[in-house]
């Protein structure tokens, strides 16, 4: 089941017209990096959010797009919009303002608008870190909002009054016991409780239990291939905003669904472009940002876009899930505009050959299920839960270590084309974690194992033992012979 407390947690939106700082009061109140922050006008467009723990109280914080509200344009229109839902089921609202710019009629009318809800306001006067500039940010109370903070949310000046302020007026949640953030957003972890990592071999710790519910999944791909619409029917909501215009999405969205028992958290990442092509520095971010969700997931959807078919690009992002220990689930999207149904006249194309020839292009990947489905008609949307369920499941399988090595005895090594000077000697082999699962390999040389003796392991595990999805990492280990002590010496009579 969802967390309870963080579903009744009170919720603060963050407004503003672009680029006055709300990504950076949202950054430093959450403690995190969440959102992406720069000079460009106009970087966040979705909602973005984050569970703060603030003197043992839970509070939730919504990061918005910058609102122009007279602006009728595609994306400042759906951007007013994905902020008009952040506002409706807030319990208070901060509005951010820069104290360096002039009061401008956008303001004015925003401050009305926000007024209208009736719900707790508070003005947060950005850029702030001089005595000077406080005096002037007084002036700012002409927009008729009672509580004014001058604040400096890249220093973390003002907002520890400001939260202070919010927490006032807000349903008091208790947090669970995790570790608080200060009074500047960042996280208190006591002294004792940092453990230091032993010299030698890095450790590879598991989830635990608890954490091993909820499934991460990040939806991947370049832009335009209908990542976002994949995300809103996944979750059956709005949460992402969808437009023609490639490149749409910067933030990272997520949303947390129970679907059949299971936890899901679908995380739409940013479409991931050639780096000659990413011009702007919040599309060169959103693309760095992307890689570390998908690092930090558990299942990685790749998405195809059915009428392009397997581009070069959407290799390299699936090297990306590929090489980082990701379980894969190809979704082809679109195929309702190239399958059976097609409207422009020509023959529907044939599944299986279609699915044979982007296996070709994607043979590395060649243990991944491939879905076909059209997230804009929600057709064959069931598919992918069902192969969700598979594949984190076999992602967390575990093997004794008494069936690994009954199936290695079983194992023709013949077979597998090795030069000489490369061959090994197996004497065991263990699985050594899971997610992804990694086995150990004990033999009498301590040298990389050759690819396509590698290959050749891995694919007699999947015969055996399946993996479905989920990438098979090996690692040798040679076994040292056992020292021993020193010789006792015999006495000569």
């Amino acid at each position: 089941m969802l967390n309870p407390q963080k579903s009744r947690a009170p919720l603060v939106a963050i407004v503003g017209r672009p680029n006055v700082g709300k990504s950076t009061l949202f950054n430093r109140l959450t403690g995190s990096r969440r959102a992406i922050v720069g000079d460009e006008p106009g970087i966040t467009r979705d909602r973005l959010y984050s569970e703060v723990n603030w003197d043992g109280r839970l509070l939730r914080v919504v990061d918005t797009g910058g609102i122009v509200p007279d602006d009728k344009a595609l994306i400042p229109a759906e951007i007013f919009r994905q902020a008009k839902v952040a506002l409706e089921e807030s319990n208070a609202v901060v509005m951010v303002v820069d104290a360096r710019t002039e009061l401008a009629s956008p303001d004015m009318e925003l401050a009305r608008q926000l007024q209208r809800l009736g719900k707790p306001l508070f003005l947060a006067v950005n850029k702030v870190d001089s005595a000077k500039q406080e005096a002037a940010a007084q002036n700012f109370r002409t927009l008729g909002i009672r509580e004014v903070f001058p604040i400096a949310a890249e220093h973390g000046l003002g907002t520890m009054e400001l939260m202070d302020a919010i927490m006032e007026v807000v349903p008091v949640v208790m947090a669970p016991n995790e570790p608080e953030h200060d009074r500047h957003g960042a996280k208190n972890v006591p002294a004792g409780d940092v453990e230091e990592e032993s010299p030698g071999e890095a450790s590879e710790p598991e989830a635990s239990e608890e954490e091993k519910k909820e499934t991460q999944v990040a939806i991947i791909g370049h832009p335009n291939v209908g990542k976002s619409t994949l995300l809103n029917i996944l979750t059956g909501s709005s949460r992402a905003i969808v437009s023609p215009i490639a490149g749409t999405t910067r933030d990272a969205i997520d949303e947390l669904i129970e679907k059949d028992g299971h936890t899901y958290r679908f995380i739409d990442t940013a479409g991931i472009r050639r780096k000659g092509k990413t011009h702007l520095m919040a599309e060169k971010l959103s693309v760095v940002m992307a890689r570390k969700h998908l690092e930090a997931a558990d299942v990685a959807l790749l998405v195809i876009d059915a009428v392009e078919g397997v581009t070069s690009l959407d290799a390299t992002i699936g090297g990306y899930a590929h090489e980082s220990g990701r379980s894969v689930i190809v979704i082809v999207n679109k195929w309702d505009l190239v399958g059976p149904g097609r409207k422009d006249g020509r023959p529907p194309a044939d599944r299986d050959l279609y699915e044979k020839q982007a296996r070709r292009a994607l043979k590395f990947l060649d243990y991944a299920p491939m879905v076909f489905v059209s997230a804009t008609a929600g057709k064959n949307i069931d598919k992918i839960f069902r192969a969700l369920e598979l594949v984190s499941a076999e992602r967390r399988k575990r093997i004794g270590t008494s069936q690994m090595n009954k199936f290695l005895e079983s194992v023709d090594f013949t077979r597998a084309s090795v030069p000489h000077r490369q061959q090994v000697k197996i004497f065991y082999m263990t699985q050594a974690y899971s997610s992804p699962p990694t086995f150990i390999l004990f033999t009498d040389k301590d040298v990389k194992l050759h690819f396509s003796y590698e290959r050749f392991l891995q694919n007699q595990i999947r015969q055996k033992f399946g993996f479905v999805g989920t990438p098979i990492w090996i690692k040798n280990r040679p076994r040292t012979k056992v020292e021993l002590g020193p010789k006792k010496k015999t006495k000569h009579r």
